[in-house]
């Protein structure tokens, strides 16, 4: 069962060194020149060699042993509901899981699996504030769940947005699973969200669960929302011209998701990157999901994209990390000084036919994780569920 997020009594700096292959999520340039990272309470404070940065007074160094070290992963769509629990599977420990896959970031798309959820505008607005308040101060294992995310319904005026904003509600859930299911009443619903500072994401495809239904590319378009929730469906996939339809037809995020249409997640990337667009391009488990849990589901969409959608593994990390980060404005995702201080440590699973982490996962192989990090704080060290990495890190001083 996951643990609250640890805190920390006081200034700390962190020093990660000895790095194997520095992966920035930044699709410009994917792979940086570096072997150390600092990071000051929480921050990244320095990135570059040893002998350039300033590694004194650390009260934490870790050995990475020549590893590769990534941002954070970055989950762009969960359905939470309580704490580490979820009702649709009756998972008590799930977030817990996803950390032990590398995932230390997750974007609720709508607290849908609620028993009993309500769908008045008083019920939506309600849940929708009690879930900010609850997983801003309930962090699972310090993994980041920003959560609150109310499925619109027929009935809400732009002052419930108004409302919902100034609660601190920043997100919308899928856009479809409620009432609205028109794009004209979306669209109207979507911009006042959007005058709010509210981010919205849709439905698309066929339905998932009992009361979702249909969303096709006219009303996805229609709706304009700021991400194209399960581009590939979730699970029942548009046709491919509905996806080219949609692809061309707007410049919002593109996100493919682990419980979706592998062939159609294959067929949007190959879209995209005939237009140029990889970085619209971002990564979702869409669980919990009446498919279960999947704590490994974001490194099984990488290397899904990379060995089979012909993109480099380092690309194909930016979309579960970069990508993100920059379509949900999150401070985490990058490796730069002043962001998040959220760490992958991995390395290419024993006995993998890869030559190294890069080309195992251009093989298909899942990587080994050998520590997460939040905030500069250690998580969890050698993950439960991925495979056993070659080389791991070591604490050397703590």
């Amino acid at each position: 069962m996951a643990h609250d997020e640890p805190q920390a009594t006081g200034p700390t700096k962190l020093v990660i060194r000895n790095i194997g292959l520095l992966l920035s999520g930044d699709l410009d340039k994917p792979i940086l020149d570096a072997d150390t990272i600092v990071a000051e309470n929480g921050r990244i404070s320095a990135v570059g060699r040893a002998k350039d940065v300033d590694t004194e007074g650390a009260t934490t160094v870790i050995d990475a042993n020549g590893t590769a070290v990534t941002p954070g992963l970055i989950d762009s769509h969960v359905h939470p509901v309580a704490g580490d629990w979820t009702p649709r599977q009756n998972q008590i420990g799930w977030i817990d899981s996803f950390l032990n896959g590398g995932v230390t970031t997750m974007i609720s798309a709508g607290e849908v699996h609620m028993p009993g959820r309500p769908r008045d505008v008083t019920g939506v607005k309600a849940m929708a504030i009690f879930a900010q308040r609850a997983f801003d101060a309930f962090r699972p294992g310090g993994v980041k769940v920003h959560a609150g995310a109310p499925v619109i319904e027929p009935g809400m005026t732009e002052e419930d947005f108004k409302e919902l904003a100034a609660a601190g509600v920043k997100l919308l859930g899928e856009v479809g699973l409620g009432g609205v299911k028109d794009g004209t009443t979306a669209r109207q619903m979507v911009a006042w969200a959007r005058k709010y500072g509210i981010q919205s994401t849709i439905h698309t495809g066929g339905p998932s669960i009992p009361g979702s239904g249909l969303i096709g590319a006219d009303v996805v378009l229609e709706a304009d929302t700021d991400v194209v929730g399960h581009i590939n469906g979730g699970h029942t996939a548009l046709p491919d011209g509905e996806i080219r339809c949609i692809c061309e037809g707007c410049k919002r995020g593109l996100e493919l998701v682990h419980n979706g249409n592998e062939r159609a997640a294959l067929y949007t990337l190959r879209v995209a990157k005939e237009m140029g667009d990889l970085h619209r391009v971002i990564l979702g488990t869409d669980a919990p999901a009446g498919s279960g849990v999947q704590p490994l589901g974001i490194l099984r969409m990488v290397s899904l994209l990379s060995s089979l959608g012909d993109v480099a593994a380092e690309t194909a990390f930016c979309f579960a990390t970069g990508n993100t980060a920059r379509m949900r404005t999150l401070d985490c995702g990058l490796i730069e000084v002043g962001r998040a201080a959220d760490f992958v440590i991995m390395d290419k699973a024993q006995h993998s036919a890869g030559k190294n982490l890069l080309d195992s996962v251009q093989l298909g192989d899942l990587p080994g994780i050998g520590m997460t990090i939040i905030d500069g704080i250690v998580r969890t060290q050698r993950s439960r569920n991925t495979p056993p990495a070659t080389k791991v890190p070591t604490i050397v001083h703590a």
